[in-house]
């Protein structure tokens, strides 16, 4: 299913993205003001091909970890048929038993809850500028003024690789001294993300049988993932918005943990379906550039939040992503059995490029990134 947005977006210079900002109105921001609207603003109206409604619940089987970070083989190849056959179909799986500490991720949602019930103005401090990914955004205001997502956001950059602390500065330069701590358990969360992620891409590449089943996980070791915490506040007109409009990732792997407000929706099946939450699991998604390293064997996942008229709901999402000079590239024993590639190389920089200059995302930004690439940049290759 295609988004209603699926044709190439030229994005605005700075000095006109702050005409967009003017021209959009400062109330767009300020999600205290949100949440009292009886009337919608029509920047935040979707179409009604996007407001499609869902049908059920996505009933999947979850991917029980444990036997696999035990060095159980049969329990590993049980997830990885089941995270094939997930990928295979739409991207979408979850996983239990994770390693992760249930207190360090309520600590990191109890933590942002402090940051988003800030005055909008302080949190306007820390808002994201044009050219810089990290920050705090309402509703995307800043890029976009039509279809706008009944959300705010802040995100940052993960690097482990960093010798300094790159989340606790980010909180402390940003947002205050007094977010030190803040910083501190996201820097462990960052942390413990990326090493449940890289055990994540062994376990693709198992599923996909490659010979290297370490092939992935030396290919994301070196990389600055993302971290992006969200905020949906409730919406008086829930048939008319979303918290998050259709769209693939663009970036490789999704970790995400949702609250027990529910709103999380995936395309499977031909038809939108509810994921219902659970405390002692996190989303997997499928993203484009795995989509890519896969050589389209696996399906980037089409999803969307929506938002409700009672509760607000909370979301932390982490985005695995390469270095920005890493080729992408399927690894070669898998060209060599399905025969042909899909995609050229190209580096997460330029897809990058693409998501953040030219293109808003949603269920063709591979497909059109494609295009784009072989057209702007002639020496890309197959």
């Amino acid at each position: 299913m295609d988004s209603s947005s699926s044709t190439v977006l030229f994005l605005p210079s700075p000095v006109e993205l702050q005409g967009q900002r003017d021209h959009c109105g400062v109330s767009l921001v300020d999600s205290s003001l949100w949440q009292k609207q009886t009337n919608l603003p029509v920047e935040f109206t979707w179409s009604k091909r996007d407001l499609v409604s869902s049908h059920g619940e996505l009933m999947e089987p979850v991917v029980d970890l444990e036997g696999f970070f035990r060095g159980d083989e049969v329990a590993t190849q049980r997830a990885a048929r089941i995270i094939k056959d997930a990928c295979m179909s739409h991207g979408f799986f979850q996983v239990i038993n994770h390693g992760i500490d249930a207190s360090l991720i309520s600590a990191a949602h109890d933590q942002i809850d402090n940051f988003f019930k800030l005055p909008t103005s302080r949190k306007l401090k820390a808002q994201r500028m044009p050219g810089n990914m990290w920050g705090y955004s309402g509703a995307h205001a800043d890029r976009f003024c039509s279809k706008l997502p009944w959300k705010e956001t802040l995100s940052f950059g993960f690097d482990d690789c960093s010798l300094n602390p790159m989340v606790v500065n980010f909180f402390k330069s940003n947002i205050g001294k007094d977010f030190e701590q803040t910083g501190i358990i996201y820097q462990k969360y960052c942390e413990a993300m990326k090493c449940l992620s890289l055990g994540i891409t062994e376990l693709l590449a198992i599923s996909l049988g490659i010979n290297d089943r370490l092939h992935y996980r030396e290919f994301f070791e070196e990389g600055c993932s993302i971290m992006r915490c969200n905020n949906y506040p409730t919406c008086q007109a829930p048939d008319l918005a979303l918290g998050t409009g259709p769209h693939c990732d663009p970036t490789s792997l999704t970790i995400l943990h949702q609250d027990q407000v529910g709103g999380l929706e995936v395309f499977a099946n031909n038809r939108w379906q509810s994921v219902r939450p659970r405390d002692d699991a996190l989303v997997i998604n499928i993203g484009d550039t795995f989509t890519a390293l896969s050589n389209g064997k696996y399906m980037s996942c089409l999803h969307r939040a929506v938002v409700n008229r009672f509760a607000e709901r909370r979301s932390l999402a982490f985005f695995l992503c390469p270095r920005e000079d890493k080729v992408v590239r399927p690894p070669q024993d898998l060209i060599c059995r399905q025969g042909t590639r899909i995609y050229p190389d190209f580096t997460w920089s330029d897809l990058l490029e693409f998501t953040q200059k030219h293109y808003r995302s949603d269920s063709a930004t591979l497909e059109n990134f494609t295009k784009w690439l072989l057209t702007s940049k002639p020496t890309a290759k197959f």
